[in-house]
């Protein structure tokens, strides 16, 4: 078995895989990570299982270092970290690989081995990335948009009559109170916007078929009013560490 960690910036998704898939997945506080309840957390989840190694990438570099503590605190003392240089199966054309989120590439890995190329992933976290892979299977660079909660949580901290609310999906066009108008803004115009930058994608590739999939928090939710969404994986990153894994110890694969 190998431990999965992509260190995000508000939460770390754990997944525990084998050679064939991700075979569990969970959630812990990234700002959490050091701390000793961290580490009854991860020994509780992983039961008798010792993994092989930790494959990981992250968008937090300060929270890195104590993710292989704890790893190592569970007898995991094999690391992999995924990045520009370590990225197997996947071309990078782009102009300063280095400047690429390790999430993005691990994305851009795992729909190009599930769908093919060429494809979009959009994956909506802290922001709403697009990562385009070409017809020849090459990571030519995405799209960031501010996410859904960041846009909400702005609205109601930069203004003094606008609420927090909980994003869920609307079906009129028209509010009805504050909070319905703010839900109906945030997820039919984030519709828009992503059915919008889809086409613009399609156009410049020159594509008239572009598969596209989606994952993170808000995936499933804004799949449902967007037919250009081929697929949501809620796994898809941890599903590029697991690959890109396999490619450094191909003797894993077969177990």
């Amino acid at each position: 078995m190998i431990l999965l960690a992509d260190i995000g910036n508000t939460h770390t998704h754990l997944g525990l895989a084998d050679a064939q898939r991700v075979r569990r997945a969970m959630d812990v506080a990234t700002r959490g990570l050091g701390e000793p309840a961290a580490q009854r957390t991860l020994r509780r989840w992983l039961g008798r299982h010792v993994p092989a190694g930790l494959g990981v990438c992250s968008v937090v570099p300060a929270a890195t270092p104590a993710m292989r503590a704890l790893a190592a605190a569970a007898g995991v003392n094999a690391v992999l970290e995924l990045n520009h240089r370590t990225l197997r199966g996947v071309g990078i054309r782009y102009p300063r690989p280095h400047t690429i989120g390790a999430d993005r590439l691990a994305n851009a890995l795992a729909a190009k081995v599930l769908v093919g190329a060429p494809v979009v992933v959009v994956d909506f976290g802290t922001a709403v990335t697009f990562d385009v892979v070409d017809a020849r299977g090459d990571y030519i660079g995405g799209i960031i948009a501010p996410g859904l909660a960041a846009m909400t949580e702005y609205l109601h901290e930069k203004t003094a009559l606008l609420p927090r609310i909980t994003i869920r999906d609307v079906r009129r066009a028209v509010g009805k109170s504050t909070k319905e108008a703010m839900r109906i803004g945030a997820v039919h115009g984030y519709r828009g916007l992503i059915r919008e930058l889809i086409r613009e994608l399609k156009k410049e590739l020159g594509c008239r078929r572009l598969p596209v999939v989606a994952t993170g928090g808000y995936a499933a939710l804004m799949a449902k009013g967007l037919p250009e969404i081929q697929a949501v994986l809620p796994h898809l990153t941890l599903e590029g560490l697991r690959l890109t894994w396999l490619a450094h110890h191909p003797s894993m694969a077969g177990r």
